[in-house]
C-alpha cells in the first residue's frame, strides 16, 4: 500500500493580514474553550478537578498560539531564507500542522541563548523609531527582530503545549487494603490529526509505594501512556495495556478529549452539511467558525481475577457500549462517545433552521457577542 502524502492537506499562511486574522480567531476560539470546560463542570460532565485540568491544557494551547504569532507577525515581508509562514492543516484540522509544534519545542530548548545574542527590546524599540522618524523607513528588519526577540521570551516563560505533555499523576483518595486512587492526565498534538489531544485516566494502585513516587515503576508507566497516546488506538485498548503490562495499576476510567478540528469559511475545506451551514451564514470576521468536541469515555465494569501458580492477578473487564458512538461500543472501543460543537450564534442560527440529522445528537455550546456561552442539547 502506497504511503499516504498528508502534506496535500497543508496550507501555507502567505498573506499577513490572513495570518493575522487566523490567530486572532484561535484567540478567541481558546478563551470560549475554558468557558465551555466550566459548563460542562456545572451540568456534571466533568468533575471540578476534571475542568481545572483541561482549563490549564487549554490555557497552554493559547500561550503556543500567542508564541506562533509573534513568530510569524513579521516574517512573510523579508526575502530569502528568514521569509517563512505558518502551515496549517486545512482539511479535518484547521490548526498548524505538528511540524510547527516540533520546531517551537526545539526553539525552547535553546531560548535561553538566543535571547542572550540579542538586542534588548528597548533598544530595538529606539532603533526602529529612529528609523522610522529620521530616514521615513519602515524598519522590517528590526521589527523582524523583535518578533523573533518576544517569541522567545515566550518560550522561555514556559507554560505552552508541546508535541507530549508528560502524564502527571493526583492523588485522589486512599483505600482500604492500603490502595490508593490517583488521576493521571497527559496530552499529545497527535501527528496524523494534527489536533490537540487530552487525557485523563482515574485507577487505583495497590503497589508497595505510591506511583507517583516510585522510581520504578513511574517512568515507565509515563513511557507507556504516551507510547500508547496516538488516534487511532481505541481507549479500550489503552485500558487493556496499562491493566496487562502493570499488574498492581487497575485502570477504572479513562476519557479521552479531541479538541478539534476547527472549521472556518476563510480557512479551511469541509464538507457535507458543516461547509453548507458556515457558507449560508457569511458571518464577519471572528465568527465564521466552528470547533468540534470528542469526549470518548471508557469505564470498567468489574473485576475477574486470574489464578496463577504463585498469585492472583485482578483484570478489568471495561464496559463496552452497544450504543457508543453510533457504530457500536465494540467499534469506538468505548463505554460512550459524546460529541459537542462549539460556534458563534450566527452559524449556530443556520444550522438550527438546517436541522441536519447528523447534528442533532451533537451539544451545541453557542458563543454570544458579549461572549457567555449558551448549551443546546
Amino acid at each position: 500500500m502506497p504511503d499516504l502524502d498528508l502534506t496535500k492537506d497543508h496550507k501555507l499562511l502567505e498573506d499577513d493580514i490572513a495570518a493575522r486574522r487566523y490567530f486572532a480567531k484561535f484567540d478567541r476560539i481558546t478563551r470560549m474553550l475554558a468557558s465551555v470546560a466550566v459548563e460542562m463542570e456545572e451540568d456534571r460532565h466533568l468533575g471540578r478537578a476534571d475542568a481545572a485540568i483541561l482549563s490549564g491544557y487549554v490555557g497552554a494551547i493559547s500561550a503556543s498560539f500567542r508564541a506562533l504569532s509573534v513568530k510569524y507577525l513579521v516574517s512573510g515581508r523579508l526575502a530569502g531564507p528568514a521569509r517563512r509562514h505558518l502551515t496549517i492543516d486545512l482539511h479535518e484540522s484547521g490548526f498548524p500542522i505538528y511540524q510547527e509544534l516540533v520546531t517551537m519545542a526545539n526553539d525552547a530548548a535553546q531560548a535561553a541563548r538566543h535571547l542572550e545574542g540579542m538586542a534588548s527590546a528597548d533598544d530595538l524599540r529606539d532603533r526602529m523609531i529612529r528609523r522610522i522618524v529620521g530616514e521615513r523607513v519602515l524598519p522590517t528588519e528590526l521589527q523582524y527582530a523583535m518578533s523573533q526577540r518576544l517569541y522567545y521570551e515566550a518560550l522561555a516563560a514556559g507554560g505552552l503545549f508541546w508535541p507530549q505533555m508528560h502524564p502527571v499523576a493526583q492523588w485522589i483518595s486512599d483505600l482500604p487494603g492500603g490502595r490508593r486512587r490517583f488521576l493521571l492526565h497527559w496530552a499529545v498534538y497527535d501527528s496524523q490529526l494534527n489536533v490537540p489531544v487530552v487525557y485523563l485516566m482515574e485507577l487505583e494502585d495497590s503497589g508497595r509505594r505510591a506511583l507517583p513516587l516510585d522510581e520504578g515503576r513511574w517512568p515507565q508507566v509515563q513511557s507507556h501512556l504516551l507510547a500508547q497516546s496516538v488516534g487511532g488506538l481505541k481507549p479500550v485498548t489503552i485500558a487493556k495495556g496499562l491493566d496487562t503490562d502493570f499488574s498492581d495499576l487497575h485502570p477504572k476510567r479513562l476519557r479521552r478529549i479531541h479538541l478539534g478540528p476547527m472549521y472556518s469559511s476563510a480557512f479551511t475545506m469541509q464538507t457535507g452539511p458543516i461547509r453548507e451551514v458556515l457558507d449560508e451564514a457569511n458571518a464577519p470576521d471572528g465568527e465564521d467558525w466552528a470547533l468540534a468536541w470528542t469526549l470518548e469515555e471508557l469505564e470498567s465494569e468489574r473485576v475477574e481475577v486470574e489464578r496463577g501458580w504463585f498469585t492472583n492477578t485482578e483484570r478489568e473487564i471495561f464496559r463496552l457500549d452497544p450504543f457508543a458512538g453510533g457504530g457500536g461500543g465494540a467499534e469506538s472501543g468505548a463505554t460512550r462517545v459524546s460529541r459537542s460543537l462549539i460556534l458563534p450564534q450566527r452559524p449556530f442560527q443556520v444550522l438550527a433552521e438546517k436541522d441536519p440529522a447528523g447534528f442533532r445528537d451533537v451539544r451545541k455550546f453557542v458563543v454570544g457577542r458579549e461572549g457567555r456561552v449558551v448549551v443546546y442539547d
